[in-house]
């Protein structure tokens, strides 16, 4: 199973405290270090509206590039697009809202706009050699119209599907979904595409792990995390942190389901960021370890 690490993105966006460029490309190389391949490194929005990410292009130019690991920046608009690909990432991540007072709310225009938006930004991408994924964002439910439909989320990811999007992650923003859900929510989009589907959870409300496995046995092939468990959605009253990466990387392994995570590499990358915040972590494998744990080196004789 794949971890896209979204830490660096996701994880800081929402956070009070400002983490400065050095302590962001420290952090991104922990986590590369500890295994993770795909890691959502930037946002490419307004520095105006997250604050965090305003020296995206900083960070960029200082990471880490190494064979197999790649890099994703998250944007809304053809002129984040421009900004991402001049900073060199790999992939981009493009967000689609399911409501249109979400959707204005993040991203400053209609669904309709957000999908003409996406055809165009696909279509550079693509010639400029970048994969594409289409998020769609509230996709369990949002926090200013409710529940959501599975067949209007199905509708947008055909659409996104047609249009050119290399792989789709289904987000639940604000942390409402269940399993029931995302096997409902699955059902409907493998009705209109068979693209590599990938989960976007939140634990809002202590289900984001539950919505984890059921997304893995319903055939997902990558799942978003965050170190830690920090971050949420500036946009989004109440959204808290995403599912740890450590801690949904110890579900999967108990599981049998392999990552390629480095657990305590993993920790040391997420008690890192936790030092810079200055506030106790929601992930909750640093506080209680591994299991079963590491066996002691014998003594010498």
């Amino acid at each position: 199973m794949n971890i896209v690490e979204v830490g660096p993105r996701d994880g800081l966006q929402n956070e009070a405290v400002p983490v400065g460029t050095d302590a962001k490309v420290a952090y991104i190389e922990a986590l590369a270090d500890a295994g993770l391949t795909r890691i959502e490194a930037v946002s490419f929005v307004h520095p105006r509206l997250v604050p965090q990410m305003a020296d995206a292009e900083q960070v960029m130019a200082r990471v880490p590039r190494r064979d197999g690991l790649s890099y994703i920046g998250l944007i809304v608009n053809g002129r984040g697009l421009d900004r991402a690909l001049a900073a060199g990432v790999d992939e981009v991540n493009v967000t689609i809202v399911a409501t249109e007072t979400f959707c204005r709310r993040n991203q400053g225009m209609t669904v309709a706009e957000a999908l003409d938006s996406f055809a165009g930004i696909a279509a550079r991408a693509h010639a400029a050699g970048l994969r594409v994924t289409a998020t769609v964002g509230a996709a369990f439910g949002c926090p200013f119209e409710g529940e959501v439909a599975p067949g209007g989320v199905a509708e947008l990811v055909r659409r996104c599907a047609d249009t050119g999007a290399d792989e789709i992650a289904l987000a639940d923003t604000i942390g409402v979904g269940v399993p029931a859900d995302v096997r409902r929510l699955t059902g409907a989009v493998r009705e209109v595409t068979d693209l590599p589907l990938r989960f976007h959870f939140h634990n809002t409300r202590n289900t984001g792990y539950a919505n984890a496995l059921a997304a893995v046995e319903a055939g997902a092939t990558a799942l978003d995390a965050s170190s830690g468990g920090i971050g949420g959605c500036p946009f989004a009253p109440a959204a808290t942190g995403n599912i740890a990466t450590e801690d949904l990387s110890y579900a999967l392994r108990r599981s049998g389901i392999a990552t390629g995570v480095d657990l305590d590499r993993l920790l040391s990358a997420a008690s890192y960021i936790g030092e810079r915040l200055g506030a106790p972590l929601p992930a909750l494998l640093g506080r209680a370890g591994d299991f079963p744990p590491a066996s002691p080196t014998p003594a010498l004789r």
